[in-house]
């Protein structure tokens, strides 16, 4: 669709930051989340209304199934969310080994939940013109469902996994080939123009209010430093706003071959595979050298899951070692299985370096809603540091808790969302603003 010229704007649904990057990519403008578990309804409503405005297109990728999800009632599955915001489905089959069991199938995803406006079906990985046909037909025979097209079964098209998912498109080579030669594929095997057509059926959504709207944003007041390179890009682009919005200008920079930090009051390292840029971290010993100064001297910093990692003495992986910043007195092992997967559910200790989340603001359930994703633990921890939190649901830092806190640095497994209900970027840019006074 932007290859017709089309603004594009992409959604996820769900906690991720992998396909997100790649449907920024392709899309050329940042891909926003809508996650029932860390957003309120207003909140989704508010957030699809206000990106989509200025679009032509807008188009939500699903998460598992379109029934699926942690509600036996489906309250937060992508039937939902397609409900929610008067969204016409489009659903994407897997016809692997499969002819005219295609039919009752896709009988059961049109009659499970008639709210939902399912308007057709692209028939995926089709083993050539004899099985589309024989797929084609039982749909034609057994049901009304409007087959929208078919994608052949070609490895070409196929984007390298490995072990937490597909490579992130800001560390994958190749990325902009792969794309074009995805479009190409999709634009020959689909009816684009019906797409574009249903799209443009869909109702108008209304919406109530949004966190972070811009039009407040303060004047740049503190600068914040972000990693952001191959080995560190997981940021919700709605979270960067909020710091834009808080007050706090962005400097980003290149952990793999800056030799320093910019000018900054305040560090902020994401999420990312900092695993799969281990000699590149770890040759840079003028960048670590020069973080590990400026946080022993109190810079205020916040760090996320890979951002906790390259913080620690060492990262081991697959046998091998390699030194990183050294200011948590800890050592990474990244191990074979997952050690913390899924949602988190944190409630603050009280000894957090900014105030609480619910300071001001009454609430019967002051429990934070997140989400953690790693193989890596940390381990030979020194000290008897503090935390941030308590983990009620999840792994975090000892499966106890999260948000290891080291002089100005608040560090954790858990990726937090700037939500009404944890409004973590402007308790943090508050903080890094009280710091530099």
């Amino acid at each position: 669709m932007t290859m017709r010229g089309l603004a594009v704007q992409p959604f996820k649904k769900g906690p991720d930051y992998i396909d997100p990057l790649w449907l920024a990519r392709a899309a050329g403008g940042a891909c926003y989340n809508l996650d029932f578990f860390t957003m309120s309804h207003a909140e989704i409503v508010a957030s699809f209304a206000t990106r989509s405005a200025g679009a032509d297109i807008s188009l939500i990728e699903g998460n598992k199934g379109l029934f699926d999800g942690l509600d036996v009632e489906g309250a937060d599955s992508n039937a939902a969310l397609a409900t929610m915001l008067s969204a016409p489905v489009v659903l994407v089959i897997d016809t692997t080994g499969m002819t005219r069991g295609v039919a009752p199938l896709l009988r059961g995803y049109l009659d499970f939940d008639r709210a939902v406006d399912i308007r057709g079906v692209i028939l995926n990985k089709v083993g050539g013109t004899r099985h589309e046909g024989k797929l084609r037909a039982a749909l034609n025979r057994y049901t009304d469902i409007e087959v929208l097209g078919a994608i052949g079964l070609d490895q070409v098209l196929e984007i390298p996994e490995r072990h937490l998912g597909l490579v992130p498109a800001n560390e994958a080579e190749g990325v902009d080939a792969t794309i074009r030669r995805l479009a190409d594929v999709v634009s020959a095997g689909t009816d684009v123009d019906r797409l574009i057509e249903i799209a443009h059926s869909a109702r108008s959504v209304h919406k109530e209010s949004l966190v972070g709207d811009a039009s407040a944003a303060a004047k740049p007041d503190v600068r914040i430093a972000v990693a952001r390179d191959a080995a560190f890009g997981f940021y919700y682009p709605d979270d960067l706003e909020a710091f834009e919005d808080a007050g706090a200008k962005l400097l980003f920079f290149d952990a793999l071959s800056d030799s320093e930090l910019p000018a900054a009051d305040g560090l902020f390292i994401g999420g990312g595979f900092p695993e799969m840029c281990l000699p590149a971290l770890a040759a840079n010993k003028s960048l670590r050298a020069d973080i590990r100064q400026k946080l022993a001297a109190g810079m205020p910093a916040y760090a996320e899951c890979g951002g906790l990692m390259y913080l620690a003495k060492n990262i081991q992986w697959r046998g091998d070692k390699y030194d990183m910043v050294g200011v948590i007195p800890g050592d990474i092992v990244v191990h074979d299985r997952p050690q913390g997967r899924g949602y988190v559910i944190l409630e603050e200790t009280g000894q957090g370096l900014w105030s609480p989340a619910s300071a001001g603001t009454p609430q019967s359930d002051a429990t934070i809603p997140a989400h953690e994703f790693h193989y890596a633990r940390l381990e030979n921890l020194a000290g008897d540091p503090g935390y941030a939190y308590r983990v009620r649901r999840g792994h975090g830092v000892d499966g106890q808790h999260d948000g290891l806190i080291v002089g100005n640095l608040l560090a954790g497994f858990a990726h937090h969302r700037n939500t009404e209900k944890n409004p973590w970027v402007g308790r943090f840019v508050k903080f890094v603003r009280c710091k530099s006074a």
